[in-house]
């Protein structure tokens, strides 16, 4: 399922079906991100969905893990239905996931 979903998105991703919320944006910015690293991520090796949200009151969103090509660890969430929009992206402070991957102390 998980693949399948990163799968979809990627594609979407690839085909330019896709978009960044203001929200996004404005945290990219603060957090010093290129969209270009966002893609790199999406599209590394080690992409994979971390945690997915299909309850998500605003829209079913999922949480991505992925490197970017300078080996920058970055998070991306993402909504997958009905559209792919970039929600936010931030790297991963090292103090609350263990291999970037999983929250220390659980879910929040």
């Amino acid at each position: 399922m998980e693949k399948a979903l990163l799968e979809e998105i990627q594609a979407r991703v690839k085909s330019r079906d896709y978009y960044f919320t203001i929200h996004a944006g404005d945290r990219m910015i603060e957090r010093h991100i290129a969209v270009r690293e966002v893609e790199e991520a999406l599209f590394s090796e080690s992409a994979e969905v971390i945690e997915d949200y299909p309850e998500d009151p605003r829209s079913p969103s999922c949480l991505i893990l992925g490197m970017t090509g300078k080996g920058r660890p970055l998070h991306i969430q993402c909504t997958y239905a009905p559209s792919v929009a970039v929600i936010t992206a931030y790297e991963p402070k090292a103090e609350e996931w263990i291999d970037w991957k999983v929250r220390k102390g659980g879910k929040p």
